[in-house]
């Protein structure tokens, strides 16, 4: 909203943050007093037209739930202070909300199997809301806490920043960017080692199955071999058993 306001007319803005501009007149005593629009010149009417542009800039901009809260307010700086403290609270509401979000931006990491740009997404979420709530970060101070939540194994590359670069001079965009570059190569030779990998399993795979093929073709061999010995030598007891017979006769 703030934002969209000083992209139409900054002055509304000025007018919306401060206060309204009020035409103003110095009676016979001397006591500084409000003018009566029956009194308003030019300039007058003028600055009053830019009092209802800027309340009009932020009644376009809201739903029904929130022009109920704000209808009673005479101003737009009061509409405005009105839908501050609807969407941040008091200033001990805001505070809790500050220490909330610094327990998180404190205690944020990188997940093992998180993309970087996941991370920075998760990340930029938190650093904003701080943002909106008045807690700024230096890029410094961003830069540094994203190379500390890398996990171990990217320990490597994260020595390689801190050495080759000047933290308090390189921007998010830049180390982001640098991240990623070194993601896709990680990524890159991950896939070609797991090819690799799946290559060499593959290949023992089938001289395994050879050996199983060849043992199951020698046991095969030497059940056949038993079987046809013991086949023959049933065959010579039977004919020595006939021969016997014989001579007995």
């Amino acid at each position: 909203m703030e934002n969209y306001i000083q992209a139409e007319d900054y002055e509304l803005w000025m007018l919306i943050k401060n206060g309204p501009l009020i035409p103003m007149k110095v009676t016979e005593d001397g006591k500084s007093v409000r003018e009566k629009p029956e009194e308003f010149d030019r300039t007058n009417f003028k600055m009053m037209e830019k009092n209802a542009k800027a309340k009009k800039l932020l009644y376009f901009g809201l739903g029904p739930d929130e022009y109920t809260r704000i209808s009673e307010c005479d101003s737009a700086k009061d509409v405005w202070d009105a839908l501050l403290v609807a969407h941040e609270g008091t200033n001990q509401v805001k505070q809790s909300r500050i220490e909330l979000l610094m327990r998180k931006y404190e205690l944020f990491e990188m997940g093992d199997r998180e993309t970087i740009m996941d991370m920075y997404t998760r990340f930029t979420h938190i650093t904003n809301e701080l943002k909106s709530l008045g807690k700024i970060f230096t890029t410094e101070e961003l830069v540094r806490k994203i190379l500390r939540i890398l996990p171990r194994t990217w320990e490597a590359k994260v020595t390689a920043i801190q050495e080759a670069k000047d933290l308090d001079a390189i921007t998010m965009d830049e180390l982001i960017g640098n991240l990623q570059t070194y993601e896709l190569r990680r990524n890159s030779q991950h896939q070609e080692e797991t090819k690799k990998e799946r290559g060499i399993a593959l290949k023992i795979m089938e001289e395994e199955s050879i050996d199983l093929e060849d043992e199951d073709m020698a046991m095969m061999t030497r059940k056949f071999k038993k079987f046809f010995n013991k086949t023959k030598e049933n065959a010579r007891k039977k004919n020595f058993s006939r021969a016997k017979n014989t001579d007995r006769e």
